[in-house]
This record gives structure tokens, sequence and C-alpha cells, in this order.
């Protein structure tokens, strides 16, 4: 059954039928503003009318009373009716004795509230802000106001005006509010200075303000299509776009045709850059992989366009990992002595089964090689051989850590060895102020030997850190599914790692979990060998089987597949599944964001369904009620709490614009700053569900999903499921999936570097 219908939005107003693009009006009521990127929720009063409307979009600078001009376009919000959203906007100061008093009562100056901006303007009228331009001095005329309340008026005007012409001069260039907010918090009054000179500085410098929109101005300046200024930036943002896509490394011929066609300039052109920028130590070169060196041979060189180029930050992170790799294989072992044998023998007798022999194998490589490598599959027995090791080190008292990306990573490697484990953020000490790890290679971990799982979501500067820590004389081993989505951040250290044949590497393929009976398990293997025949498949919830523990649900559009999901989620579930509870054990995976079943809606739609009732407060994605499902989307030091955490909300004061939510027993505050760093997580995509495991999972999976359908997604979507795997979608669309096993090739250097620092004396 569908969900229950939303209470139907209120009327548009009939200013926004006349006209739908631009409205003007006053600005009478800010309900919520985040003073990070100034993105606003706000009651405003059109001109003409007396009825109010409510706004949204990045207001920075502004203050109640001020009449604004806004571009944008009017939206209807289930809950909360009729919305302008803002896409550009002018403002004007207040010219009437009413838009004065309310604008310098608004908490514009600080000192200044209600009763003394009623005093200025008492005094003064309609002449009060050319008083505080260029007569400030007056101000001492009025009551209460000596001559340290006067400065401090003064000054925090004229710091109000700064800002409001630059607004002015840089939105004219393209820039957003709030970026905006991120030059003026930069670089203060000198933000139009710097940006009329070095514009491509910026580009640099400030998170958020890439490449295009310093180009934008800075072809808008008059800056020279073919100025190295901007082919430089040009060719540096071509490299981190592409590092995006997990790249570490790029031929030089790949390069010069990407950023030529992006700054439409000539490919010799280009090529002379790069030369420079690697002259500069802007980009680091490699000779090509076929031209490794070696003892018995000279070093060729490289035929034109074949060196390889990096970032700097990536060279030396995989320097650091090669370096690092090589330092721990070549140190003693600090492990004290262990009979391998008596010890598997004692670890089966604990274990109360008889290992496998890869099993067994996993066990011996880990604790006689310093560095080594543990792969599989579900239910091919990676939990046991972990457990198994575990139980030998702390029966010996050696010096053991455990850990993982991400915390929920982090939580399932506790329940599953018995073992402490945390998040590698955690173990190496993040220190926000530095903006790196406390743990290096100068103040190495206090540890015997190194677990880390989930070790595919290591990307390169990660795993540098990681391996930089280390002590010379500790074991690492890194445990691991090569058939997993690749890690967020570039590069491919798993599989390098590997390729390069000097870890022992031990490689689980037999299943053993539920004597091979697990349909999860058996489906997912079968992804994997590019068997796209479908697992059991139904049209309609009523054929559901509650004892199958993975079932595909046919249905025949998205909107289908939407309500399909939703009536899993809130009747079929809750109904046959009481233990599995729906904001806990149950998680929606989506391959994207957009879309009728996509991460957005399906968030929207299973609130609906699931807690149409809570207390809420408004937020910049919408609204978070008591009860809500919730997931942080970047890493908050100051709380601990790191992109992709799941938590729940517990309280919510919307007077206070505080959230409070529940994270794996802690309990944290939000303020409305930072609920922007918040999502709903009902739905989430399947790349954030990397490390996870849940009871329960629904996958929703259409045709139109095709541009992010490859086998590798498929298969970790699967495995995110314990006991209950849902797919709910056209059957063409799984087999589209498993065919697609064309992953992208990600480009790098560190099999290079761990080779070359293998070979040298």
């Amino acid at each position: 059954m569908p969900p229950p219908p939303a209470k139907p939005p209120r009327p548009t107003p009939a200013l926004a039928r006349a006209d739908g693009n631009t409205v003007t009006g006053v600005l009478e009521r800010i309900v919520f503003l985040n003073e990070e990127n100034h993105y606003t929720i706000a009651e405003f009063r059109p001109d003409d009318t007396e009825e109010k409307v409510t706004i949204v979009g990045a207001l920075p600078g502004v203050q109640c009373g001020e009449t604004l001009r806004l571009n944008g376009v009017w939206t209807s919000h289930a809950q909360h009716g009729a919305q302008f959203k803002i896409e550009s906007f002018t403002s004007a100061l207040p010219s009437s004795v009413y838009g004065i008093r309310k604008y310098l009562g608004s908490g514009l100056v600080p000192g200044v509230g209600k009763v003394y901006a009623n005093k200025i303007v008492d005094a003064f009228g309609t002449d009060t802000f050319r008083v505080l331009s260029e007569e400030s001095a007056r101000l001492r005329d009025v009551p209460g106001i000596g001559k340290v309340r006067a400065t401090a008026i003064k000054k925090a005007w004229d710091e109000q005006r700064t800002f409001r012409e630059l607004y002015i001069f840089l939105q004219t260039y393209g820039v957003t509010p709030g970026q905006c907010v991120k030059l003026i918090e930069k670089y203060g009054a000198e933000a139009r200075q710097i940006l009329q000179q070095q514009p491509y500085r910026v580009a640099r410098e400030i998170d958020g303000i890439g490449f295009k929109t310093a180009d934008r101005i800075a072809i808008n300046l008059g800056f020279a299509n073919d100025a190295p200024p901007r082919l430089d930036a040009g060719i540096l943002y071509a490299m981190e776009t592409l590092q995006e896509e997990g790249h570490t490394a790029l031929r030089e011929s790949d390069l010069r045709d990407y950023a030529a066609t992006l700054l439409e300039t000539s490919g010799e052109r280009i090529e002379a850059r790069c030369a420079a920028l690697v002259t500069e130590k802007n980009l680091s070169r490699h000779a090509p992989a076929s031209l490794l060196p070696s003892p018995a041979s000279p070093l060729p060189a490289p035929l034109p366009g074949t060196s390889l180029l990096q970032l700097p930050v990536l060279d030396r992170a995989e320097q650091k990992i090669a370096r690092s790799l090589q330092r721990l294989r070549v140190v003693p072992s600090s492990l004290p002595p262990i009979k391998l044998d008596a010890a598997l023998i004692w670890a089966e007798e604990k274990a109360g089964f008889t290992f496998a022999q890869a099993q067994r194998d996993a066990v011996r490589a880990a604790l006689v090689s310093k560095v080594s490598i543990l792969t599989g599959g579900p239910g091919t027995g990676k939990t046991s051989s972990l457990r198994a090791l575990v139980e030998i080190l702390k029966a010996k008292k050696v010096r053991l850590a455990l850990a993982a990306p991400t915390g929920r990573a982090a939580q399932r490697l506790t329940e599953t060895t018995g073992a402490f484990a945390q998040t590698l953020h955690r173990l190496l000490k993040f220190n926000p102020q530095r903006g790196g790890f406390d743990a290096n290679e100068d103040a190495p971990l206090a540890l015997d030997f190194l677990v880390v799982d989930e070790a595919s979501m290591l990307d390169t500067r990660l795993a540098a850190a990681v391996f930089a820590a280390m002590p010379s004389r500790a074991h690492l081993l890194l445990v691991g599914d090569t058939d997993q989505l690749p890690s967020v951040g570039a590069g491919n250290v798993l599989k390098d790692l590997i390729a390069t044949d000097t870890v022992p590497v031990t490689r689980l393929s037999v299943v053993h979990r539920q004597q091979g009976q697990s349909e999860i398990v058996t489906t997912a293997h079968a992804i994997n060998e590019g068997n796209a025949s479908l697992p059991i498949a139904i049209d309609s919830l009523e054929k559901l089987q509650p004892w199958a523990d993975l079932t595909f649900i046919v249905a025949r559009d998205a909107e289908d597949c939407l309500q399909k999901t939703l009536a899993l989620c809130a009747e079929f579930i809750p109904t046959h599944y009481p233990w599995l509870k729906p904001g806990r054990d149950v998680q929606v995976l989506a391959p994207m964001h957009k879309g009728t079943a996509g991460v957005g809606n399906l968030n929207l739609q299973l609130q609906t369904a699931l807690n149409a009732h809570g207390r809420g407060l408004r937020a910049p994605s919408g609204e978070f009620r008591v009860g809500d499902k919730l997931i942080q989307l970047r890493n908050n030091y100051d709380k601990s709490l790191f992109n992709g955490d799941i938590g729940v909300v517990v309280a919510a004061d919307p007077d206070a614009g505080t959230l409070e939510a529940d994270f794996d027993g802690t309990r944290h505050t939000f303020a409305r700053g930072e609920l922007g760093d918040l999502a709903l997580a009902y739905a989430i995509s399947i790349h954030k569900s990397q490390g996870s495991e849940y009871a329960a999972v629904v996958i929703p999976l259409l045709k139109a999903h095709f541009m992010m359908l490859q086998r590798n997604l498929l298969y970790t979507a699967i495995t995110r499921g314990k006991k209950k795997v849902f797919l709910v979608g056209e059957p063409a669309a799984y087999g589209m999936a498993v065919r697609n096993n064309e992953a992208k090739t990600r480009n790098t250097h560190l099999k290079e570097k761990i080779l070359q620092a293998t070979s040298t004396p």
C-alpha cells in the first residue's frame, strides 16, 4: 500500500503567479541561518501586500528591514507550502523609519539591540545611515551611548558596508553568495584587489571556489586566453579533476589532450607549461612503467608524452607507502616466539571447528610476514581467520590494534573479533588544528601488530599515513575484498600492493557460511563470475516468502519501484520481521541520488511513511524529526564524527535551532550552522555503505541508473546485507550491472615506486 498522502501545500501567493522570476520586498524575519555558507530561510513581505512568504537560499550580509530584489523560482514544499528559491539578489538599505529601526535592531551591530536602535532612529530619523557613515561622532549625543560604544558601532557599520560593496562587485562576476563569504573570510578587504590581480590564486587557496569560477572572473577582467597563469591553473585543475576520478598519476599525453580541450588552446602550449610546472615543482614527472631502472641496464629516455605526471602531494604519499613498506620488510619482527602449528590447533579448539587450509595459511602468513594481505568474498572465512589470529595474539600478550576506515566498519570488526576496534582517524590521532595525524614516522604507534579491515577503502593519502605510523618492528595485516568498490579518494592501494607480488597474499574463495546455502553469498559470487541469472524473482509483495534471504521483486517502472520499496520498509518487514527496526536494522541502498528512486526522493517518501509526525526542525536539506535516521556528510573532528556515520534524532528544539542525535550510543548536539553536514539516511548511496553491514537491505535497481550500473556496485550493495536482501526493480537493470565489468582503470604510480624501492640496494 502507498504511504498516507502528505497534507496539501498552502496556495501559492498571487504575487508568485503574476511574476514567477522576480520578487521585491522587505526582509521581515530570519528563521534559519547557516553561518558557514549563509543559507537562509526567512519571512519576506513583498511590496504592495501584507502577506508574508517564505524565501530560501544564500543571503550573505543582509539584515531584517532591508529591501531585497530577489531572482529565482517558486517551489512548493510538501510540509511548508510555497517557497521562493533564491538564485541571486540585490539589496538596498531601508529608507523608511520602520525599516531602519528593524535593520539596526536585528543584531547588525554588537551591543545595539532594539532599545538602542530605537534611540538612534528617534534621534536621526531617515538621516540615520548618513550619520553612521559620515558623522558618527554625533552618536554620542544619543542617551546611553558613550565614546566606546560609539566607536564600536562605527567599526561594525563600516565592516558591514565593506562587505556589501564587495559582494556587489563579486556578484557582477558570477560569484555565488556562499563563495563570496569564503573570499571575504580568507582575504577580508583585500579580496577585491586579489581577484583583480591574481584571480587564479583563489582556486588554489579557497575550498569550494574552483578553476571555473576563477577563470570566469579572470576572462571578464580581461586576462588573455593563453596567459601562463591561466594555463597553469587550468592544468592543475585538470589534474585535480582527474584525481577525483581516482587517478593519482596521468600520462603526459592524456593530460595534454584533456587540458588543451578544457582551456581551448594548443597541445604545444600545454606541454610547455607542464614542463614549467615540473621545473617549479608544482608537478612531479616519472618515467613510464616500462622504463623502470634496473641494475643491469641504464634508463633509456622516455618517448615524448609517455611520462607520468603527478600532483606533488600524491607523489609524496606514494613514496611514503613504498619507503615504509620496504622499512617494514627488512626490519626484524618484535613478536614473541610462536609455535605456529600448535597455535593453530589451539585456535581451532577454541573456535570449535577445523579451519580450511587457506584459513590456516592466512593466519600463518600474518604471523610470519611483517606485511601481508588477506582477501576474499563473503562467507569465505575471513572473519574466522581474523578471530583465530586475534585469539593467538591476545594469548601471547602482543600489543594489538584493530582499525577500519569508517566507524561502522570498526564497530563490525569489534563485533566479529571480540576485540576493540576503532577508526583509522582515531587510531592515528587526527589533529584538526594541524590538519594531520599526531601518529606519524616521527611519533609511531605503540603497537606490535595492526589489523586494518575493509582495506579496499584505503585511498593513497590515508594509506600513507597508516604505513608511516607503523613501528619498524611491527606487523601489518590488510584485510579486504578486492571485488568491492574502490576507495572514494584517489588511489588503488590494495590492488596495487597485490600486483607488486612483493607482499604475501592469501585469497579465500571457498564459501563456508551456512554450508554454502546462503542465497546472499551464492548470488554475490555469481555476480563476480558474470552470471546474470536472476535470483528468486516475483512480481508482487504478496508472493514474498519470508524465509528467503534474497529476493528480486520485479517493478514495472520507477514509480512502481518506489511504491514497492516503501511497502517493503513500512509494511512487509515490520510485519514479518518484527525484531528488525526500520530506522536501525533496515537500510535502503540506491545507485544514484536523483530521480524517483534516487536517494533524495526515497528519503522524503520514507520519512513520510515511517516518521510523519515527529517534532521537527527545518534545515537546508529539508526537515529533521525526532526518530529520523541521519547520516554525517563530512568529518567533524570536534565531535569525533566522520563522513558516513549513522545516527538517530532524539530531540529537536526549533526555538533554539538545535538538534540532538545519538550516534552509536553517544549523543551530540548540533547548532543551526552544523545542520548542513547532516542528511536523512533512510536511504543512502551504495558508495556511502562501504564498510558497513545491515541486517536487511533494500536495493532499488532501474535501467535509468545505467550510468552507475556496474558489477562491483551491485556486488557491494548485496554484500552489505547480513540476513535479508531485497532487490526491487527491472530485471534488465540487474543484467546490465552484472555484465558491465568495465570499471574505470585507475592510473597510479604506486606499484612502480614499490618495485623501485625493492630493487634499490
